[in-house]
């Protein structure tokens, strides 16, 4: 699953969606609360403080899940829910605490809403890329292709692929027979380094994603797929024709529908695709 992040009083604190739960990084919140310069080290030293004080395990909250870090790369780190938050806050001396769990509140009903009715995920997901000033054609095709990716990746769990290392893997089998490049090469090849790729890839490219994709997410059903080889395979044969229709669409345009260009924000309020 995909590393977000939230802000709480221009603050970053990242966080992932396990189990239809949002689970947060136990040192970013620490970080935020104490101020720490090194909230890792507090993090370390209040879990002993805890358990010699209390007698109480603070890591029983916790579960180590895959976040995103500052150099684009995903870390076990220690994260919580919002109950499991709660709790930390509790050992946690800080005039932050209050307003911060009003927040994280917020944050965790919001989840609750949109598990039960992902009808208000989806407005809530438009409305953010309009306030970053994307245009409505391009929203269209964003949330569609949010779509298919959803559909296939279910697939992919249904056919015993594990989340996070085999979706990297056959992400990048489809990325690689559409696009030429994998989507680490992709983020490179347009000056990206912790931004989504596909928040940065202009019409075209978001088109032949979708193709691959859904044609790979069709072979699987039609061919009763299982196991991470024959996934792979099909991830490479559904990439595959994507990869066609764009290397015959280039052809007949004169140039590379693989660009440089992204939608890193301008001075300008309206975004536009920079190349």
């Amino acid at each position: 699953m995909e590393t977000k992040v939230s802000i709480f009083k221009g603050n970053k604190i990242r966080k992932i969606i396990h189990e239809n739960e949002w689970w947060f990084s136990v040192v970013d919140v620490v970080g935020v609360l104490t101020g720490s310069a090194n909230p890792r080290d507090y993090w370390y030293k209040m879990k002993i403080r805890v358990q010699e004080e209390e007698g109480a395990e603070l890591s029983t909250f916790c579960r180590q899940l895959k976040l995103e870090s500052n150099d684009g790369k995903k870390y076990e780190t220690d994260c919580a829910d919002t109950e499991g938050i709660f709790r930390i806050i509790q050992s946690i001396p800080s005039p932050k605490a209050e307003p911060f769990k009003r927040w994280l509140a917020k944050v965790g009903y919001e989840r609750v809403q949109e598990v039960e009715n992902p009808e208000l995920a989806t407005r809530r997901t438009r409305t953010l890329y309009r306030l970053k000033g994307y245009p409505e054609d391009w929203i269209e095709k964003r949330m569609r292709g949010i779509a298919i990716r959803e559909e296939l990746t279910d697939e992919w769990q249904k056919r015993g692929a594990e989340e996070q290392k085999d979706y990297e893997i056959l992400t990048a089998e489809i990325s690689k027979a559409t696009f030429g490049v994998t989507p680490s090469e992709y983020k490179n090849l347009k000056g990206l380094k912790r931004e989504n790729l596909r928040d940065h890839m202009d019409d075209f490219e978001l088109i032949f994603t979708m193709l691959g994709e859904r044609s790979t997410t069709e072979i699987h059903r039609n061919e009763d797929s299982k196991g991470l080889t024959k996934l792979k395979s099909d991830a490479s044969a559904g990439g595959a024709i994507a990869g066609t229709a764009r290397k015959q669409l280039e052809k007949r345009l004169g140039r590379s529908v693989v660009s440089k260009g992204n939608f890193l924000p301008e001075k300008t309020t309206q975004r536009t695709f920079k190349n």
